[in-house]
């Protein structure tokens, strides 16, 4: 294969890998932080709505009516929205318009590894802030004269979530620097950054809506900030694709945010999941750190984590494991329903038992 077309960064690229979707009957796929319940079935019936007139035209480019009910669930303007083609996107206009003229980026040294990716691409200078010895984060450890933080709350892949406190003292400690909030999994136990608004202008939080509202297929990512803020990530937007979002995923979206109810008990379904996982998982040896995401990170007390994801993939179970320093040992396990979290321990004491 010629390479002899591709420019100088490309050719230094280190891409992101993303976690790995395996076809096959009777696997278990707990790898990707996918929801395991479906979407509302307001948003099913949206999806079965669409005419044919609607999709032989281009799709609204502002998302109004999503961007509005986005609005109304968080009770902020409309104009503190921002939508885009799910929130890997987002946040890549982020780096591209909002942080790509930093003197220096910070952000956590196991944190989502697309982080210094994005880095790469945009050419933004940053620093890997280490995490505490229990993984914590700590807004005393990002120097206030660095131009910017991003930061994931919960943090993936530990699942830690640092309580609103943490964010203020990031936010009162640097008033001129930005600091950027990824809030991928907020939904399953945290409190969002999202009602500081009103009070902080160097405040950008990103959401998603693959996890907590099911939507991982049709990629939709969420920007709450200040209007200024907003209007320039609409900029690189529109710079770049003024038509992200289709149709399907506009209205999907839109139904979606509708649908507290919906949205309530399956966020509930899978905290009550994570914990009857986290006890069985204590049962059997692990060490199960606090999680406030739709997924846990956990490490065995006498059995290495290479071992065991092996053995689980050859029983047809996928889960996620990294091969970098502190967490080498540990294994990220999404929630399921209670039938594959059922499936996953049986095969875990199997496994452990044939040691």
């Amino acid at each position: 294969m010629s390479r002899r077309f591709w420019s100088d960064l490309t050719t230094r690229l280190e891409p992101y890998t993303p976690g790995e979707q395996p076809q096959g009957d009777n696997l278990l796929k707990l790898n990707t932080n996918e929801s395991p319940y479906p979407p509302s079935e307001r948003v099913l019936e949206a999806l079965g709505a669409l005419t044919g007139d609607e999709l032989l035209r281009y799709p609204d480019p502002e998302a109004t009516a999503l961007r509005q009910a986005a609005a109304d669930f968080h009770g902020i303007a409309v104009n503190c929205v921002f939508a885009g083609n799910g929130s890997d996107e987002v946040l890549s206009h982020v780096f591209q318009g909002l942080l790509k003229h930093s003197r220096e980026l910070l952000f956590p040294d196991i944190s989502y590894s697309f982080y210094p990716v994005w880095c790469q691409l945009h050419g933004v200078p940053y620093r890997k802030v280490p995490l505490r010895e229990d993984f914590s984060i700590h807004a005393e450890d990002y120097d206030s004269a660095a131009a910017a933080v991003i930061v994931p709350n919960p943090n993936a892949p530990t699942g830690l979530l640092a309580p609103l406190t943490v964010i203020r003292q990031f936010l009162e400690s640097a008033p001129d620097r930005l600091l950027v909030v990824d809030e991928a999994y907020i939904d399953f136990g945290g409190e969002s950054a999202v009602p500081l608004l009103s009070e902080y202008d160097n405040l950008l939080v990103v959401q998603t809506l693959s996890k907590s509202r099911a939507l991982a297929g049709l990629r939709i990512g969420m920007a709450f900030g200040s209007p200024a803020l907003i209007e320039g990530l609409e900029r690189i937007k529109d710079s770049f694709n003024s038509y992200p979002l289709g149709v399907a995923a506009q209205r999907a979206g839109t139904e979606a945010y509708r649908d507290s109810d919906w949205f309530r008990q399956s966020c509930n379904a899978v905290m009550a999941n994570r914990q009857s996982l986290t006890d069985a998982l204590v049962a059997l040896g692990f060490e199960v750190l606090p999680s406030a995401a739709n997924f846990v990170f956990v490490k065995h007390s006498a059995v290495s984590g290479r071992f065991i994801f092996d053995a689980l993939r050859e029983e047809g179970v996928i889960i996620r494991r990294w091969d970098k320093p502190r967490i080498e040992d540990y294994l990220r396990i999404t929630i399921g329903t209670e039938e594959q979290c059922q499936r996953l321990v049986e095969t875990l004491g199997q496994v452990l038992t044939d040691l």
